[in-house]
C-alpha cells in the first residue's frame, strides 16, 4: 500500500466535536495544510468521517 496526501480544505468552525477530533488526530490545524499518512483502513475511516472537510489523494 502507498501513502495518502490529506489536505484540510474547509474550516471546522461549525463541525461536530467528533469531526473536529478526527481532523486533529490526522494532524491538521489550518486550512491548506497537508499531511502524508500510510494508506490503511484506519486512516481511510478517518478520512471518510471528515470527508467534507478534507481532500484526499493517493501518492
Amino acid at each position: 500500500m502507498g501513502n495518502l496526501k490529506i489536505t484540510l480544505v474547509k474550516s471546522t468552525n461549525k463541525a461536530r466535536s467528533k469531526e473536529k477530533a478526527t481532523i486533529a488526530a490526522l494532524g491538521l490545524k489550518k486550512i491548506g495544510q497537508s499531511v502524508e499518512k500510510a494508506d490503511n483502513a484506519a486512516i481511510r475511516g478517518m478520512v471518510t468521517t471528515a470527508s467534507h472537510y478534507v481532500a484526499c489523494e493517493e501518492i
